[in-house]
């Protein structure tokens, strides 16, 4: 991975110093327009700030990235913003990147993107702060910048499962949110993830078979499933109830924990099985299900033009693994006070979702939630879906719910998850162009426009 060292000179260590002249090599090769500067955040926290040579007219918009759990020191926001023109600090948190356990507490993360925060506020050369979330990032970015912005008062509501504590106080805002094909977030993706065939919650081995998505009885076909409306509606509903269920169990073992009854004194291991983000979902499945926007939104081809209209994904039927009995890719390994902070949602009885639309969450039930999250926030807000992934229109419903007079919406034609050309989803070679171009120059317009930042 990341990062051979070149000199000692380069490690800069704590989030009030500014950046140190020397650098690092990253793992790949690097444009020879900008520098790469490794930085110590906070323990367990390292970033790498990707700044242009020679400073321009944007060079003093810093942008903070991070995942909620993935490895982001080489994200191509890093690289392709830089050689923008901006500086681009690009962190990773603490929680483990092996699968083997779900240990990324969200309060403790939010405390760390303030540590990358305050680090771009304090640089020489930088006055504009903006986050950027990719995929699991929302998440985070949303959290932190609604929290900053409004206060405790935020994320300490009647309505939440969990209440933020209050070493949250504080936060510096950031001065813009940009959302590159975000997703839900990490609450709602468990949510969707959840296996409903589960019949033992201690036991990934045992299953109710009349909610297997990979039954051709229930609308399974290799090339691309098409469940029953009926199948749908059950399959939905009884994701609901689990969850729910899991919910007022962790909810039990909490109390239990507090009154001193628990298996240890301060928290406990909560086990789910089926509820890896990364399997078991029925929509990729189902290339119908969340398959267009509602309204008409800008669309950006790789030709360079753009079009309005509704938004149709492009993407092609995914089968991601049923692991079920898997405890490494199929389980959710986490602990009772985790899970409430920051995985699980709460759902109505209506829950469920369609061609353009999921209805029966509450999205302010939890501030692992970007659309939740976004009611808070007022900065400048960009957010961007690509088509050619399952993931891509929580654009939309993030973007409806922000509370920023000044917010955009745009959708890349063709473009996967980490925003390459989905050649899959292509009826003819190169059909869709330079996609990972199209995204950052898109984003670049967006942050130069004048009188923006």
């Amino acid at each position: 991975m990341l990062l051979r060292h070149l000199g000692a000179a380069a490690i800069v260590y704590g989030a009030a110093q500014a950046p140190a002249s020397a650098q690092f090599e990253v793992g790949l090769p690097l444009d020879p327009s900008i520098k790469a500067t490794f930085v110590h955040l906070a323990p367990g926290v390292p970033a790498v700030l990707y700044q242009p040579v020679q400073p321009g007219a944007k060079s003093h918009i810093g942008l903070f990235v991070m995942h909620a759990d993935g490895d982001y020191l080489e994200f191509s926001a890093c690289t392709e913003l830089s050689k923008r023109g901006y500086s681009v600090l690009c962190a990773n948190n603490s929680s483990s990147k092996s699968f083997n356990f779900n240990d990324g507490i969200l309060d403790d993360i939010l405390l760390q993107t303030k540590a990358g925060v305050s680090y771009l506020k304090k640089a020489q050369g930088i006055n504009k702060v903006v986050l950027f979330g990719h995929s699991g990032g929302a998440t985070i970015m949303t959290a932190y910048q609604a929290i900053a912005e409004r206060g405790l008062a935020f994320c300490q509501g009647s309505g939440y499962i969990h209440k933020c504590p209050d070493k949250l106080a504080g936060l510096p805002a950031a001065d813009g949110v940009v959302l590159a094909d975000a997703n839900w977030g990490q609450a709602e993706m468990v949510l969707l993830s959840i296996d409903p065939s589960v019949v033992d919650e201690t036991s990934g081995m045992k299953s109710n078979p009349a909610f297997d998505l990979k039954n051709p009885k229930n609308g399974y076909r290799p090339d691309g499933a098409q469940y029953s409306p009926e199948f749908i509606r059950k399959y939905q509903a009884a994701v609901s109830r689990r969850a729910n269920q899991l919910l007022k169990t962790a909810q039990d073992r909490l109390a239990a924990i507090e009154a001193g009854k628990g298996k240890y004194a301060d928290d406990e291991a909560f086990i789910v099985p089926g509820a890896f983000v990364g399997a078991n979902k029925m929509f990729p499945e189902d290339p119908r299900l969340l398959s267009r926007s509602r309204k008409a939104w800008p669309l950006l081809h790789g030709d360079g033009s753009v079009s309005t209209e509704i938004i149709h994904s492009v993407r092609v039927p995914e089968s991601p693994p049923m692991k079920l009995t898997s405890f490494k890719f199929g389980a959710l390994k986490t602990t009772v006070r985790n899970y409430l902070s920051s995985y699980a949602i709460r759902t109505t009885a209506d829950f469920g979702y369609d061609e353009d639309s999921i209805r029966g969450v509450e999205w302010r039930s939890t501030y692992a939630s970007p659309p939740g999250n976004a009611e808070g926030i007022s900065v400048p807000f960009l957010a961007l879906g690509m088509t050619g992934h399952w993931e891509g229109l929580a654009a939309e419903i993030i973007y409806d719910k922000t509370a920023s007079a000044d917010k955009s919406l745009a959708f890349v034609e063709g473009a996967d998850h980490v925003y390459r050309p989905c050649t899959k989803c292509e009826k003819t070679p190169g059909q869709f162009g330079d996609t990972v171009k199209t995204t950052y120059d898109y984003v670049d317009g967006w942050l130069s426009k004048a009188g923006r930042f």
